[in-house]
Formats: structure tokens, sequence, C-alpha cells
């Protein structure tokens, strides 16, 4: 069963001159293609506990909190604890290093940031203990998963990479995004980039960051409303902040600027779409999930009508940047009917994405069609587990019982994830050759065993349901 949280939290307080020869020389070539710009830049490197300090990195104790000034260090009221294991049973450790020889830990999550300029990047963190064991699950930014697991035995040590994308709300100077309220403080929208390691006893020994160029990765940028978004606040969840665990850290990252309680319209109109369009380079993806809000009384699409228009300018915009545009059909709600069967309360507007898919030559991801079989693989009881259905005193500070048949808890972002990842597979080939090795198809007929599933909370908590709900 899922892990308590520890906190609760409505929201989160965030917050000698050059020779000009040789520049002009260096610059030259590299215009010439006489010298390849580099992969990756370091741009980090942090060697954290007591221990001996390796050479080229940073120190980092349980005392180093994050600042403006330096730009680094544990955040969000993180409350380490410095490890160093160089000497065990009063003797010299013979396999001690510097670099492995210390760590940090704690009873709760650990959050490390630094700031940083949008762009992509690969983070590398060594975890275990010399003389124990760990358990490590790793997000970044809004809850999104980057690591599930990571269990090290006794004395192990290993190295795990993932690639992630930030972000701010700047499309270009004078011109930004129009955040929502509830989003002014959301890591995704800030300028560092924010880990989170958790679960049982994360044991954090390094940690490199690393920009990669531009050109070196695929980003797929995620487009739609509170079914895709990053949750920043427990117990809420998407398959969007989900997926990128499933993807392995040579080329994918994912960027997901979907938010709760938007319509294809509004999208555009909060520059949205903007901000995408001034992000997108050849090759890459914009996945566009809308239906929930655009349905809406007040909301002025109409499926066939104008709400296939809005689909066509986001595939236009994609492809006038030599992108890639997928249609994902919306997730079903939870409504079942007297006989068992599920309710369409998304009227004609998952056909006529499929239509515009069709009709434009564009890849579908058929989610409607997978929740569905989904959630009767489930029944009208069990699937409220795919839901943020938890009685009051779930979580500190919850007074009353959550039930919404809309959003999902973490198990049902995760299910939805396996199937969208499934669904890339079988249709995006390209994208499909990145997806983590040992990853298995998923049948949403056969859903997981939510007995022997587990993702530790955040701990940060609200009680409030996301807009658009």
């Amino acid at each position: 069963m899922q892990k308590q949280v520890l906190l609760q939290s409505q929201g989160m307080a965030i917050r000698v001159s050059p020779n000009i020869f040789f520049v002009t020389l260096l610059t030259l070539l590299v215009m010439l293609g006489c010298l390849a710009p580099a992969e990756a830049q370091v741009v980090g490197k942090f060697d954290f506990g007591t221990g001996g300090l390796a050479t080229g990195y940073q120190r980092v104790d349980a005392t180093n909190m994050y600042n403006e000034q330096s730009g680094y260090g544990f955040d969000y009221g993180t409350q380490a604890v410095a490890i160093n294991r160089s000497f065990y049973e009063g003797k010299v450790n013979p396999k001690a290093n510097a670099l492995n020889e210390d760590f940090c830990t704690s009873s709760g999550s650990m959050f490390f940031s630094m700031r940083l300029p949008e762009g992509t990047y690969r983070v590398t963190a060594t975890l275990g203990d010399p003389i124990g064991s760990s358990q490590t699950t790793i997000k970044a930014e809004s809850r999104r998963l980057m690591v599930k697991e990571i269990n090290t035995a006794h004395g192990q040590l290993t190295k795990v990479s993932f690639l992630v994308h930030i972000w701010d709300s700047v499309i270009r100077p004078g011109e930004v995004v129009h955040l929502k309220p509830r989003e002014i403080d959301k890591l995704d929208w800030d300028n560092k980039l924010t880990l989170e390691f958790g679960n049982e006893r994360p044991c954090l020994s390094a940690l490199v960051i690393e920009k990669v160029a531009p050109e070196k990765t695929i980003t797929v940028y995620l487009s739609g409303n509170s079914t895709v978004t990053d949750q920043q606040l427990e117990p809420w969840a998407c398959w969007g902040q989900m997926i990128p665990a499933f993807f392995g850290p040579e080329k994918v990252a994912f960027a997901n600027m979907a938010a709760s309680g938007e319509t294809l319209r509004s999208s555009v109109g909060r520059k949205r779409l903007d901000k995408i369009a001034a992000c997108l380079k050849p090759g890459d993806y914009l996945f566009i999930e809308f239906a929930h809000n655009d349905q809406k009384k007040g909301s002025g699409e109409i499926a066939f009508g104008s709400y296939n228009e809005y689909l066509r300018r986001y595939i236009d915009t994609a492809r006038a940047h030599k992108a890639i545009p997928v249609l994902v059909t919306s997730t079903r709600r939870r409504s079942f009917n007297a006989q068992g069967g599920l309710n369409n309360t998304l009227g004609d507007f998952p056909a006529a994405m499929r239509q515009e898919a069709k009709k434009q030559g564009v890849v579908l991801l058929d989610l409607n069609e997978m929740t569905k079989t989904l959630y009767l693989a489930l029944g009208p009881e069990r699937s409220k587990i795919l839901f943020v259905h938890y009685p009051k005193g779930s979580f500190p500070g919850q007074t009353s019982d959550l039930a919404d048949n809309t959003h999902f808890s973490n198990f049902g972002g995760y299910e939805l994830a396996k199937c969208l990842v499934t669904a890339i597979r079988a249709k995006i080939k390209p994208l499909a050759a990145f997806i983590l090795p040992g990853t298995e198809n998923f049948d949403p007929a056969k859903p997981d065993d939510y007995a022997h599933w587990d993702l530790p909370f955040s701990p940060m908590f609200t009680n409030i349901k996301p807009y658009g709900n």
C-alpha cells in the first residue's frame, strides 16, 4: 500500500578581457563545421556528505540549503543527515574513496535544487550506502516521476541517469505565458531544477548535472488539461508526470505544459501554444489531449466544428516547426451505469478527434478506448483505486472525504502512462526506440495488482480539487 505523507501544505513557497581573435576564430570554425558543439556540458558536480571531497566536485552537507547566492542546495524544508563511512568499526574503510565514502540521507524526502536556465539536462545520481542498503525514488520538478525505485544491497552503490527538461514562463523578451494563480509557485515554471529523493531510505552520494545540446535530444511537449498536467500536490496525479520514468537517459525528455482547467482555446489565449512553438525544433513531438473542459457549457467549442478548427491550429503549429503532432483522445470519467457499463460523458469530442486525425494524417493514440477497457476490467467499485478516493484522515489536515471521478491517483496516473507507452510502441516507432529495455506491453484489460504496487507520496498535500473538476 502507499506510504503516508509526512508533511502538509496547501501550496509551496518557492521561492581578464577575452582574446577577441581566438573567440572569433573558434566561432568561425564551429560555423564551418570544423568543430562540433559539445554533446553535453557539465554544469554541476556535487559530492554529498562530510567525508573527503572528490576532485572537481562541490561539497554538499546537511547544512547546505538553497539560496540565490550559491544557486544550489537542499530545498523546501529538507532535513538531511550527512553520513561518513570513511571509518568502519574503528578502522579505515579500505574500499572508501572521496566520492563514495559518504552520503546524505533523511527519514523523509530530500529536495535538492540548482538554479539553471531553460533546457534539457542529463542528471546522474550515485545512490547507496557503503555499509548498508538503500531504497530511493527520484522525482523532478512538480512530482515528475524519473526513477520509480532503486534498491541497493548492503555495501552496493549504483548510478542512475535520466533526462529532465526545465522551462520558465518567458516566451521572448516582453512576452510571457499567462499562468493561473495556482501555477505561480509551481516548480515546473520557476528558474531552477528541483529533484526529490524519497522512499524508505534515500541515500545520495553524488550528483552530476549536464546540459545536453538541443540537437542531441527529442523533446515531447504535452498540451492538455488536468488529466495530463504535472499535478504538484498529492494525492492528485496524471499520466503526463508518470511517463518520463518509462524512457531511458539517451534521447527523450518530456515538457509537460498542460494545465488544469484548460481548453484548446484558452491554452492559445494564455500563450501556452506560443511557448511550445517558441521551443519546438525539428524531430520533436507535440501530444495534444483536450475535451473535458472544451465540452462544458460556456467553453464555446463544438465537436466537429470549432474544436476541430483548434485541433488543426495545434497540428499546423507543430508541422510549421517540422515537429510531429500526435492526437490523444481524452481519458474517460469514472461514470458507471446501472448495468455496470460506462456512460459516455464526453459526447462527440473523442469521435471528432478521431476524425481529425484521419483527415490530417496524424497519429492517434486512443486513450479514451484504453481507459474504457481499464475501468471495465476493474468494475464500478475497484476502479476507485485509479482516482482520488480517500476517506478523511488519510492525509494530515484532511478533514473531509475526497471523491473525484475525473482526476487520478498516483496508481491511476501510472496505469494510464503504461497505456500510452504501449500505444507509442505500436504507433510511433522512432520514439518507441527509446523506451526503457524490459518495459513490457500493458494490457488495460489486465491492470496491475494494486496490493503489490507502491509509489511513495511527496510531502505536499491539498484537499482542493484541480481546476476544471
